[in-house]
């Protein structure tokens, strides 16, 4: 049972506030190694969603994407045809924008084609070898790096689409690839 993160006076990053959500995602999630096909694929989509909106929408909303987007397991995802895209366009409880729907769909279609792991693996190899010094303030996190730049031009080339490299570099921070916990957060390694 995950116990209230707001009962604590812990220092936490300041993009946190007191949000109860944003508290155990930052708390729980946020910056914690992520691996496989699956789990990074959900990454993947949800970043794609989050694009233009804030990312609590998308927090307070991953429930619903996990139960119509059958939990992100790119083969069911693969096989969504145009009922699906239909019937999640009139779900009020998703972000219903055609263009990432079906990007999901055809990122899915992607994942299932690759080998098993390959996913992680291409992702993971971005991971940048050294790590940054951290940062003392948000105003020091970067939007784009060239390794999000770079997984973004990989994942491009393969087809992928919602992939630009400030999405990426997003997902890089939410997965664990990079650690962006800044000087005085409790999370900070």
């Amino acid at each position: 049972m995950t116990s209230d993160p707001t009962a604590d006076d812990r220092t936490r990053c300041p993009w946190v506030g007191d949000d109860p959500d944003y508290l155990r995602y930052h708390d729980e999630e946020w910056g914690r190694p992520l691996h496989g096909d699956r789990p990074l694929f959900e990454k993947m989509a949800l970043e794609g969603f989050q694009a233009g909106l804030s990312w609590i929408t998308i927090l307070r909303k991953r429930p619903r994407f996990r139960e119509v987007f059958a939990g992100f397991d790119p083969a069911a995802v693969a096989g969504f045809g145009e009922d699906d895209i239909a019937r999640l366009m009139a779900d009020p409880g998703i972000i219903r924008n055609r263009a990432k729907i079906e990007a999901t769909i055809g990122n899915a279609r992607i994942v299932r084609d690759l080998a098993e792991g390959e996913l992680d693996a291409l992702m993971w190899s971005f991971a940048p070898a050294k790590r940054r010094p951290r940062p003392r303030t948000i105003a020091e996190i970067p939007a784009v790096t060239p390794e999000s730049d770079a997984m973004s031009k990989a994942l491009r080339k393969k087809g992928f689409r919602f992939v630009g490299p400030t999405t990426m570099y997003a997902l890089m921070q939410s997965a664990g690839m990079v650690d962006d916990h800044v000087e005085g957060c409790w999370r900070a390694a």
